[in-house]
């Protein structure tokens, strides 16, 4: 299975980045990977409302533009599901095994997604009600789509 992430932003500090290759480097055995970064635009202090959701907007359009047909989408929201660890093994299992040649999951800028890219998502994945930063968040997903794969391949992993 092709796993795509679609990430707002750049990663910035060297040690999110050494995290990012080292679990690219073990998802390897278990799928190809493939990690988008699509540029973030600059939110100024005090933006109103209108602004902030021209912002999502354009962030939204540079998102699905990376998202070919075809591809079930897994927008990170926090007012999406929360699933453990094991959940989120048996969803990622069943869509290998179905009809998904390519699962893509989608993490928004500051400001979170726009309402297109929500309702493009076939899924909507909640880590926590807390914000994280997007930087974070990734090496969060990869960690969690190593471990869905070694739990998939009934595998060790710490707990």
């Amino acid at each position: 299975m092709k796993i795509t992430v679609v990430a707002v932003g750049k990663i910035k500090e060297r040690f999110f980045e050494d995290a990012l290759k080292e679990y690219e480097k073990r998802l390897g055995r278990y799928c190809k990977l493939e990690i988008i970064q699509v540029a973030d635009e600059k939110t100024p202090d005090g933006a109103g409302e209108a602004l902030e959701t021209r912002i999502r907007e354009k962030e939204g359009e540079r998102i699905l533009a990376r998202v070919r047909d075809g591809a079930y989408v897994i927008a990170l929201a926090i007012q999406g599901q929360m699933l453990d660890s094991e959940e989120l093994a048996e969803k990622l299992g069943g869509l290998g095994a179905g009809a998904a040649g390519q699962v893509v999951f989608v993490i928004g800028g500051s400001l979170g997604l726009s309402r297109k890219v929500l309702d493009r998502a076939d899924y909507q994945l909640s880590f926590s009600k807390m914000t994280f930063p997007h930087q974070l968040m990734r090496v969060i997903l990869l960690e969690q789509i190593y471990r869905a794969y070694r739990i998939l391949n009934h595998q060790p992993y710490h707990k």
